[in-house]
């Protein structure tokens, strides 16, 4: 399969999130804001690719009876340097996340994609799988993120200067929105506007695939 195609299903046709509907809780729990959204994206990223490569290179040495083992404490390296890497670097984003961020070891995309595809495919497509997949989970975290704190806070990009040093121009507490941030809809940023806005995001989905069918 071509780097483009990957890219297609992993981030449009496949995507974990909307599509496959697995790894719905943290995209629920820790999508309250949008720099929160591109952490939680970034970190699982860099695990998933990780551990696709390791598993892949370690594929034909892993006994099949304990492979499920093999995969999770392979996970939880990578998840433990990105927890200790975070802490040490981006403090407020590692409290931001809270148990979320430990909990990636048993994420079932990561999980899933191990036993899917990285213990079954060289290294190089492996990686590849896990670049397209990890960026299908962000794209579907930053757009619930964005707009639960849009909508539930009244702003834009609050936190995202502290995520990202680089954009010291954005004011910590982000740009706040005339009309929404006097009266926000604070509960968007609840536990019951995850589930909401994800609702709504699925309602747009299926009538876009419904207009495509039907044409």
């Amino acid at each position: 399969m071509k780097f483009s195609e990957q890219l297609k299903a992993g981030v449009i046709l496949d995507n974990p999130i909307f599509m496959q509907t697995i790894g719905l809780c943290p995209a629920l729990a820790t999508t309250t804001s949008l720099s929160n959204a591109i952490g939680m994206g970034v970190a699982a990223t860099v695990v998933l690719i990780c551990s696709n490569v390791v598993i892949s290179a370690l594929r034909k040495f892993i006994p099949d009876k304990i492979r499920i083992a093999c995969f999770i404490t392979i996970i939880a390296t990578f998840v433990t340097m990105i927890d200790l890497a975070l802490q040490a670097f981006v403090p407020s984003l590692a409290a931001s996340l809270g148990l979320f961020l430990p909990l990636i070891v048993v994420n079932c995309i990561i999980l899933g994609r191990a036993e899917a595809y990285a213990s079954k495919n060289k290294v190089l497509p492996s990686a590849l799988d896990g670049v397209c997949m990890g960026l299908g989970f962000g794209f579907a975290l930053v757009l619930m993120g964005f707009f639960r704190e849009l909508l539930g806070a009244g702003t834009v990009l609050s936190g995202l200067s502290t995520l990202l040093p680089f954009l010291s121009f954005i004011p910590a507490e982000g740009f706040a929105i005339p009309g929404l941030s006097a009266n926000p809809a604070v509960m968007m940023i609840l536990p019951a506007g995850g589930f909401l806005m994800m609702g709504f995001i699925f309602a747009v989905i299926q009538k876009v695939m419904a207009g495509k069918e039907d044409k």
